[in-house]
């Protein structure tokens, strides 16, 4: 099956996706190669489309609706329309595992952008975090709507920066002034410290950036605590040490842990609370069972548990 591109648009109903898709239809620039456009629209908001400003000439527009989101559908409406992209307005309150399930082989996301009302977001964090959180994770970019001046950036920044780095903020105000997120986000422990201190509320920030940008961390010597992992196939000298981490709600705890190598003597066992100072060395280890960072401890310790157990970004 030929690869189609799949233009998603997330967000919750009056929140500007309609808008936002309309407007790209009318741009020329979307046109420039005539390719058969499938705009599949998955819920129903105020706003409707005018087809006759497309400016794309080759379109069509199917509406389905939250039990029609299958993929035997799915392969109908190619079948029937033989799209060379697709473009979704995705229903908000509908989270994208489903949709995912659904696609076809040979769909493949190309853009993700989520909108948000900023008049409305701060309450639909707040009351569905959950469904907050789908929206952002995959985003390449994040529009918060309708921005007033008196609207915090750093309030809005911190909560996509919750969820991933990835995606671009921009925020748009009320009369279409729109400006570009530009705010830093310094990592809450100093990197170039000969012992890099991971406070007890860092321990999600040190994972997460430790995970996606490993290099640089070859080398340094950290130190946290954390609750022990093992298991009878590790050698005695092994542990897994880290941190239970929420990130979004309680159903989405995990437990995330990095390799341990000690000679401490301490006899340990699964739910230890230990401090461990230790020199982090990128290697093949079968706990991974690929190259990744391995803790190579000059001093492991037993530990207090701390007030708050589950790390959390927020």
């Amino acid at each position: 099956m030929k690869e189609i591109p799949v233009y998603l648009f997330l967000g919750f109903l009056d929140a500007g996706k309609t808008k936002f898709i309309q407007e790209t239809f009318e741009d020329e620039r979307f046109d420039e190669e005539g390719q058969r456009t499938l705009l599949l629209v998955c819920e129903e908001g105020e706003e409707e489309y005018a087809p006759a400003r497309f400016a794309v000439r080759r379109y069509a527009i199917e509406t389905l609706s939250q039990e029609e989101l299958t993929q035997a559908k799915l392969l109908a409406l190619v079948k029937k329309h033989k799209p060379q992209r697709v473009v979704v307005e995705y229903n908000g309150m509908l989270t994208l595992d489903k949709f995912f399930e659904a696609m076809p082989d040979g769909w493949l996301i190309a853009q993700v952008m989520t909108f948000f009302d900023a008049t409305s977001f701060l309450s639909y964090n707040q009351n569905m975090r959950q469904l907050v959180f789908d929206k952002v994770q995959y985003a390449d970019m994040v529009v918060f709507n309708r921005f007033r001046p008196q609207d915090s950036k750093e309030e809005f920044h911190k909560i996509v920066r919750a969820v991933s780095r990835r995606p671009g903020i921009v925020y748009e105000y009320l009369g279409g002034k729109a400006e570009y997120d530009d705010i830093v986000d310094p990592l809450p422990f100093d990197l170039n410290a000969d012992v890099v201190e991971i406070k007890d509320g860092d321990y999600a920030f040190f994972y997460r950036d430790l995970v996606e940008e490993t290099p640089k961390y070859a080398g340094k010597t950290v130190r946290f605590k954390g609750i022990v992992a093992t298991d009878g196939r590790m050698r005695k000298d092994t542990i897994v040490v880290g941190r239970h981490i929420m990130t979004c709600c309680e159903a989405d705890i995990q437990y995330s842990g990095l390799v341990c190598v000690h000679g401490s003597g301490l006899s340990l066992k699964t739910g230890d609370w230990v401090t461990v100072t230790a020199r982090i060395e990128l290697e093949y280890h079968p706990v991974y069972g690929q190259e990744g960072p391995v803790l190579k401890a000059s001093a492991l310790a037993r530990a207090l548990p701390p007030e708050q157990q589950v790390a959390t970004f927020f």
